[in-house]
């Protein structure tokens, strides 16, 4: 048969890579992504895998984004057991992705039997550590220009394409056909990274597009790092830094560096607070044959590129709790970039009622940020989803447009003694409108804004009592302060109250009386549930193209 090409996945979305190369002899998959994002694009991780595992001969990867390796402890779960070729960068940094990305489904499971939000009994994870840790056992790094041979009358080889550490544009010849896969392509003049290297010839060419409808700025960041430390040490105050943990950390640290030695900014204490970024950072470190000459320069100096003269780590939770407690100015960088999660979320909630804080992903003109607006003045997000309208402020058209869900307080749940007031619209917040994702305050780790809510609207408890002064604290009665956040992605502004201190010493008093026996078990079955035998196809909407004869070109 002649070579063909299958899309599994990003196809219609940026997520879920996987690209199947079939040949009268072997298959071979390339890439192994989770699909993230929307909803009803992750649970597309949960269908039957597209392809049969064990009958795959091999798996090729680009680089170690989740959305390109993230599906791995699934296969291996499902019954794959050949080689996985990377780059070495990519090895290694797989070592700490994923792992960390079952733990977060681990814990996901394990939130959702706690609080009784799932369907299922009990909620089980996509793939657990024990999963990961058995993929990782069948990686198998290529360093880059070096051929080899993933399956029988494949042969392929990785060259530098700039993206992250370890990033790879993948040639694949089988027969007298030529494929090049770029996987994400990185930009030229990049602190840190080579220069993408060019691709001579191909007979076919797999872009990814994730940006192809718009030009990068020139400018590799310097001028708003540089206006925000200014700032920051001006009004004496934080600066805030939102950061990737793989790639934009380390871009970062090399910037702030760089800067501090040309006298640009102040030498302010800087703190990197995340764990996976920590382990990431001393991967780009050991590897120095990817950097580029500027980088290089630096470590043939005897200087560290990603370490500014005043820097700390902040490994644990306690420790990056008690960086809130800093005076000004200091700059903390800590995950997510998105502000979607991760440690930052607490510092946002903390430090950004205070107009001397400065944060990097979006700071308003003049800095600082505005404070809650007038009662009966909200804001609500848009209702993003494909086809819908903008909705405003009544909740009418999106109860239609979902079921009705039982009143269930997770407590009760879990068989623990049903908490009052306050503590219950909490312990209903947390599990949220849909499930353990909870909505976008929940999610986000912060207090739902105040006057909304199916508890605001509808009152608290059993007896639907009036909601009381959301402003003070219904327990020790100090007063609550509000402030607003400019959220990302064009979510608009959204107003919120910062959370009584009070709060942490009833839930720590609550802990100690609690039965130790109490809640759901944290066992987890080896296997979640799923269809039986898997299919060898591809949907309707992903179809397979034949690779071209290179005899057959037109004129």
């Amino acid at each position: 048969m002649s070579p063909a090409l299958t899309f599994l996945g990003a196809a219609g979305t940026v997520t879920g890579a996987k690209f199947l190369l079939e040949t009268d002899r072997a298959r071979v998959l390339l890439e192994c992504g989770m699909f993230q994002g929307l909803r009803e694009l992750r649970e597309r991780n949960w269908a039957p895998p597209p392809v049969d595992p064990a009958a795959l001969d091999a798996v090729v990867l680009s680089h170690a984004h989740i959305d390109h390796s993230g599906y791995l402890p699934r296969l291996v779960r499902e019954g794959f057991r050949r080689a996985i070729h990377c780059s070495p960068g990519t090895a290694d940094l797989l070592r700490i992705m994923l792992p960390d990305a079952a733990h977060l489904n681990e814990e996901e499971a394990e939130h959702r039997n706690r609080a009784g939000a799932t369907r299922h009994q009990p909620a089980l994870p996509l793939f657990t550590v024990e999963d990961a840790e058995r993929a990782l056992g069948l990686v198998s790094p290529v360093p880059f220009e070096t051929p080899f041979a993933p399956a029988p009358g494949v042969e392929a080889s990785f060259s530098v394409s700039g993206h992250i550490l370890g990033a790879a544009v993948v040639h694949v010849t089988a027969g007298a056909r030529r494929l090049v896969y770029s996987g994400d392509l990185g930009r030229y003049g990049v602190p840190i990274m080579r220069d993408p290297e060019p691709v001579a010839e191909a007979d076919t060419l797999l872009i990814e597009s994730t940006y192809g409808n718009r030009l990068h700025p020139k400018d590799d960041g310097t001028t708003i790092l540089t206006e925000a430390v200014t700032r920051a040490d001006r009004e004496r105050g934080w600066l805030l830094v939102p950061a990737f943990a793989i790639g934009r950390v380390q871009e970062i640290l090399y910037l702030l560096r760089e800067l501090e030695a040309a006298g640009r900014i102040p030498k302010l204490p800087i703190y990197l607070d995340s764990p996976m970024a920590i382990q990431a950072t001393a991967i780009y470190a050991s590897h120095a044959d990817e950097h580029d000459a500027d980088t290089a320069g630096v470590a043939a100096a005897g200087d560290r590129p990603f370490v500014p003269p005043r820097f700390h780590l902040s490994q644990t939770v306690p420790d990056s709790k008690r960086l809130n407690d800093l005076a000004g100015p200091v700059i903390v960088i800590a995950g997510s970039g998105m502000a979607t999660g991760g440690r930052v979320l607490h510092h946002l909630q903390r430090l950004l009622p205070d107009a001397r804080t400065t944060d990097a992903l979006r700071r308003l003109p003049g800095g600082g940020y505005p404070r809650a607006p007038p009662p009966g003045r909200r804001r609500h997000r848009a209702d993003l989803r494909p086809g819908r309208p903008r909705q405003g402020e009544g909740s009418r058209h999106r109860r239609a447009l979902r079921p009705r869900r039982p009143q269930r307080d997770p407590a009760v749940a879990a068989g623990l003694p049903a908490p009052a007031g306050d503590d219950l619209h909490r312990a209903r917040r947390a599990r949220g409108r849909h499930g353990a994702g909870g909505d976008d305050h929940a999610r986000a780790g912060l207090a739902r804004p105040a006057g909304e809510g199916r508890g605001a609207r509808r009152g608290l408890g059993s007896g639907r009592s009036p909601v009381p002064d959301a402003s003070v604290c219904g327990h020790c009665g100090r007063p609550r302060e509000a402030f607003t956040l400019e959220l990302p992605l064009g979510l608009g502004r959204r107003s919120w109250l910062s959370e009584c201190p009070c709060a942490a010493e009833r839930r720590e008093a609550e802990a100690r009386e609690r039965p130790s026996s109490g809640g759901a078990s944290s066992t987890r079955p080896a296997s979640a549930c799923s269809s039986s035998s898997p299919t060898v196809a591809g949907s309707p909407t992903e179809p397979s193209i034949l690779l071209p004869d290179p005899s057959c070109r037109s004129s």
